[in-house]
């Protein structure tokens, strides 16, 4: 089945490693990141225009949308590899999804938060650091 495809060592490793810290850094960075989301984000039809890079010149803001949707697209190819490798491949898709921009995506956003398992997680972790609930 994979006939000529062969991976080194190394690639193995590499991923083995990055595997590791996406794992814990998941861990870290998910909580943090769901605390800080706007109470009534998810409440609008239309998606709120918040980029922290908004203000600065348009050649460092274009350079920094690109950068961040490349960041996005690695790591949903790291994570396609970590679906036959050792890792958690699904969480590196969906986070690199989340990096990258593409139309509809606040729709599948909205979707996903509105699923009541997600919606009571998010606002579980919400009420423990002391924040109101996500309105949706």
């Amino acid at each position: 089945m994979f006939d000529g495809f062969t991976i080194s060592e190394s690639a193995i490793w590499y991923l083995a490693a990055f595997s590791i810290v996406s794992f814990f850094g998941s861990i870290i960075a998910i909580p943090l990141l769901v605390i800080r989301i706007p109470q009534d984000y998810f409440s609008e039809r239309k998606r709120h225009r918040w980029e922290p890079w908004a203000h600065e010149h348009p050649v460092i803001r274009w350079t920094l949308l690109i950068l961040k949707n490349l960041l996005g697209y690695v790591f949903i190819f790291l994570g396609i590899a970590m679906l036959l490798l050792p890792g958690q491949g699904v969480l590196t898709i969906l986070l690199g999804m989340m990096l990258i921009n593409f139309p509809g995506k606040y729709k599948l956003e909205r979707w996903v938060i509105t699923r009541a398992p997600v919606l009571n997680t998010i606002n579980s972790l919400r009420h423990r650091a002391g924040r109101t609930p996500l309105v949706t």
